[in-house]
């Protein structure tokens, strides 16, 4: 009897329990059936051209190497990011050879893996639910949803199905970030401020749309843990403030005018230290191939799902005119909500 790709993935899942949770031991690596086919829905992002140049690179190596993109839907919304340009990307992939499908059923089964790439997060939650249901391994592009709600519902789908997924930007895996964690100089990062281009998407939470890659990478410096969050919205820009366990503070100031650009600093023990080296997808893409090929997610379903009570508990300091919101009450009332959805 032959096996699929597929196939092999789940039995691998099946033998070494692998999922979503915290603190297993990392699976070994498996021998997928060569290339490992990927899936992509949501053809309205710079994203789904990106990625295919780098997991169909012939000269890919390591983690990046025996996968291809085989196949697309096209997806989309009335958002303008998503309208405006999801005639245009879905050509390209054509041009690349990329199959495009007319359903999302049609593109599970075609693939073994899949790429949830729609630019908008407000219909995720619909998108993910059939692949998850078909057990594909998912990894959701920045925003995993567009609201807290719809994130844990995914991940409780995830979990209930023992389906491998995780979500992040891009940012959380750029060098200069990385540097920042391991440089010994600094010693153990006690507080962190980074910051980036933040506009706003309507319909969704204000961070949710381009803040959410500079709190990622406050979350990559600070870990999780944050308790309270207070934020100052201002003509020009947002500034958010996390006080995590012990009295470490973490701030984001997302620009909206003026000079917009990346940057981060780390304070810590024994040092001060600086980056401003954005990068690009490629460290991502490295992540998602050993993903793919473990099972293992390398930002846990409770990291992500912090980060999302972060920005909805920004939002509700900016309806309270700035007062300081306990995440702790923000996380109780969106899993009430969470547990209606699945």
């Amino acid at each position: 009897m032959q096996f699929s790709p597929v196939m092999i993935l789940c039995l691998t899942m099946l033998v070494t329990g692998a999922g979503i949770s915290v603190g297993k031991e990392p699976a070994q690596e498996t021998d997928l059936a060569s290339p490992v086919r990927i899936g992509m829905i949501g053809l309205d992002t710079s994203h789904a051209i990106a990625f295919p140049k780098i997991f169909n690179n012939p000269q890919a190596v390591g983690d990046l190497a025996d996968f291809k993109i085989v196949a697309g839907y096209p997806g989309g919304t009335d958002l303008p990011a998503s309208r405006d340009r999801v005639k245009g990307f879905t050509e390209q992939l054509r041009e690349m050879g990329i199959e495009i499908v007319d359903s999302i059923p049609a593109l599970i089964a075609k693939v073994d893996v899949i790429l949830l790439e729609s630019v908008d997060g407000r219909i995720h939650l619909q998108e993910a639910m059939p692949v998850i249901e078909a057990g594909k391994p998912l990894f959701i592009d920045k925003p995993l949803a567009g609201s807290l709600v719809d994130a844990i519902a995914i991940f409780d789908l995830a979990r209930q199905h023992n389906v491998p997924c995780f979500s992040s930007s891009s940012l959380r895996y750029s060098s200069g970030i990385q540097e920042l964690k391991e440089n010994e100089q600094v010693g153990e990062i006690q507080g962190a401020a980074t910051w980036f281009p933040c506009s706003y998407q309507a319909g969704t939470p204000d961070m949710f749309f381009y803040g959410i890659h500079g709190i990622e990478a406050l979350y990559a410096l600070m870990g999780t843990g944050c308790e309270r969050v207070a934020r100052v919205q201002a003509e020009d820009a947002d500034i958010i403030t996390g006080v995590w366990q012990g009295g470490r503070v973490g701030t984001f100031r997302g620009i909206r005018r003026n000079k917009a650009k990346f940057g981060a600093v780390a304070f810590g023990s024994t040092g001060i230290a600086q980056t401003d080296t954005e990068g690009g997808y490629e460290e991502l893409c490295h992540e998602i191939g050993k993903f793919f090929k473990t099972g293992q997610a390398p930002v846990s379903a409770e990291e992500t799902i912090e980060l999302f009570a972060f920005m909805e508990a920004a939002d509700e300091s900016k309806r309270q005119g700035g007062v300081s919101v306990a995440l702790k009450g923000v996380l109780a009332k969106a899993h009430a909500a969470a547990s209606s959805k699945n």
